[in-house]
């Protein structure tokens, strides 16, 4: 079997906490039928050392590449950017405030050994401790999306998939589900998978929470309407059993569940109301902070700045 190459898109804006683990985390892949031949970041309009940091690495390693955005033009923008720059085939893309392990990439690509995969996504897990509220709240979401994904893939956070379109919609508040769709309207499947690590970092108190999920639920609206395409987390009867499921697991945390359910209800009507009524598509969103503060004991787990 031939190397599959692939090329990996990073997307930044203010980012100096987390990109050089990032960028640490990339180099060090370990990879045997996977190649990357380059790793684009693309920067938008950041502010502080961000592009300082990206410079010095594409002097130490060539494949290593900087774009720069004047202004913030949204992520779905930025990736179209990494689209129309990239040279492989197989295109890896991530946020700036992600970190995957070191061998996820090999994972995640060498799934298009299969003709039919037409995107693959492994598993984001959050560095949050459960310890808080906002903690669990967190951690819950992401154990749902993963339990989600096993029944119908749902991707998320670090995905990889074929260039089989030149760009996908600037509109979009919710990336990787807009490409799921022109992806699976092209008859190919995806593929979830679970092995494949991406550790990233979730809101840290109530506020950061809902303005996070009130722009996915107003993103999953656009993508309704714009691309007739609805991601699994909007199946009511699966959403509930997995939340019946997380009853019985674990009765103590009752009404913590509970109440991250009626945050989550609340979130998603806000969403569609802001969507719908206020006319208000939030593809360049207002940063949730606290995500910005990486978790220090983990990070220096994963390399050196």
């Amino acid at each position: 079997m031939s190397e599959i190459n692939c090329s990996v898109g990073v997307f930044a804006y203010n980012e100096e906490k987390n990109i050089s683990f990032l960028l640490n985390a990339l180099v060090k892949q370990r990879l045997k039928k996977v190649n990357i031949r380059e790793i684009i970041v693309v920067s938008s309009a950041s502010t502080d050392k961000t592009d300082e940091i990206v410079e010095d690495y594409s002097k130490r390693y060539s494949h290593i590449k900087l774009i720069k955005e004047e202004k913030r033009n949204g992520k779905s923008a930025a990736i179209n950017l990494f689209l129309k720059n990239a040279i492989s085939d197989i295109l890896v893309i991530e946020s700036g405030d992600t970190i995957p392990e070191e061998d996820t990439i090999e994972k995640m690509v060498s799934a298009f050994e299969c003709s039919k995969i037409g995107m693959s996504g492994g598993r984001p897990v959050p560095v949050n401790s459960s310890d808080t509220f906002t903690g669990y709240m967190v951690n819950l979401l992401w154990r749902l999306h993963h339990e989600m994904a096993l029944v119908s893939p749902k991707l998320g956070e670090m995905v990889a998939f074929r260039k089989i379109f030149s760009e996908i919609p600037p509109e979009s508040a919710v990336d990787e589900a807009s490409i799921e769709a022109l992806v699976t309207q092209q008859g190919y499947k995806l593929a979830y998978l679970p092995e494949a690590i991406i550790h990233n970092k979730g809101p840290e108190n109530i506020a950061d929470f809902v303005k996070q999920r009130k722009r996915i639920a107003a993103g999953h609206c656009w993508l309704n309407e714009n691309q007739s395409y609805i991601v699994t987390s909007s199946q009511k009867s699966l959403l509930f059993k997995l939340f019946l499921k997380e009853f019985f697991k674990d009765p103590p945390k009752f009404l913590f569940l509970l109440a991250t359910v009626c945050i989550e209800i609340y979130c998603r009507v806000c969403g569609i109301y802001d969507y719908k009524y206020r006319k208000n598509n939030p593809y360049k969103w207002d940063i949730a902070e606290s995500t910005k503060n990486p978790c220090n004991d983990f990070l220096c787990k994963h390399g050196e700045k």
